[in-house]
């Protein structure tokens, strides 16, 4: 099986007639982390909901392809089958459907009609992702979502991406509102799929959570474009100074659009 490859060219992505992305372009292969990280209302969290086909966010210019293919022009479930996965800043929750199920029929999604995953090895497997995350067995038989804490519902989003095994996956903020060992053990969860067949976007507000997960490669997003790029010290040198030093020497003024 050949390696995933994402790539993003002149992305100019709206929403309600105002241009959040501009001119983005970004290209993540198997077996490499990108970090992709820029203050509040810069277009961090309108990236992930573009590419994987949010039906607010308009495409207005540019090209993203899938492993050759036009991802733009797939429907939602189909990026999903193709093996992308968003696990999304703020979970929703949904009454009625258990952990368990959902997992399960979103597996039965991916695989397809007649490749169906059989209950005992989806509960083997599902139990043995649990542990990994330190995840009480009870939350397989919670409802979605429903009643978590905030540090819950992320554990359940690194949970969904074990089982789904996707080849790209997109992390909104996965971080926020965690203490240090729920970080821990989500980052361990993300290092668990590393490999030449698994490639991620992480999308975070702080360098913490990359002592965990150390990126090959770090984004600086200003003004809805990669405006800096580099390795893993451009986190820690964000972590130290800030961005100020970045709009200097580039000469960029204060601007937000009022989105993610």
């Amino acid at each position: 099986m050949s390696a995933p490859h994402l790539k993003i060219e002149n992305l100019h992505v709206s929403i309600d007639d105002t241009e959040i992305i501009k001119d983005l372009s970004l290209e993540i292969k198997g077996g490499e982390i990108h970090a992709v990280m820029g203050p509040n209302g810069t277009g961090k969290s309108t990236l992930a909901a573009a590419l994987m086909g949010h039906p607010r966010y308009e495409v207005t210019k540019g090209s993203v392809t899938y492993n050759g293919e036009d991802l733009l022009e797939m429907e939602v479930d189909e990026r999903a089958q193709a093996g992308m996965f968003l696990a999304m800043q703020y979970p929703s929750e949904v009454t009625g459907v258990t952990n368990a199920d959902f997992m399960r029929t979103a597996m039965n999604a991916q695989r397809g009609e007649g490749n169906e995953v059989q209950l005992m090895p989806f509960i083997r497997q599902l139990d043995e992702k649990m542990d990994l995350l330190e995840m009480d067995e009870s939350f397989s038989t919670r409802y979605l979502n429903e009643g978590f804490s905030g540090g819950e519902k992320k554990r359940n989003e690194i949970l969904q991406m074990l089982m789904l095994e996707p080849k790209i996956a997109i992390l909104d903020e996965i971080d926020s509102g965690l203490d240090i060992d729920a970080l821990k053990v989500v980052a361990e969860g993300v290092n668990d799929l590393r490999g030449s067949e698994f490639g991620a976007l992480i999308i975070t507000h702080y360098q913490r959570l990359l002592n965990y997960i150390k990126p090959d490669k770090v984004h600086v997003i200003m003004q809805g474009r990669i405006v800096k790029s580099g390795g893993p010290e451009l986190a820690e040198r964000l972590e130290a100074e800030g961005y100020d030093w970045i709009k200097e020497e580039l000469g960029i003024e204060d601007e937000t659009v009022g989105q993610n």
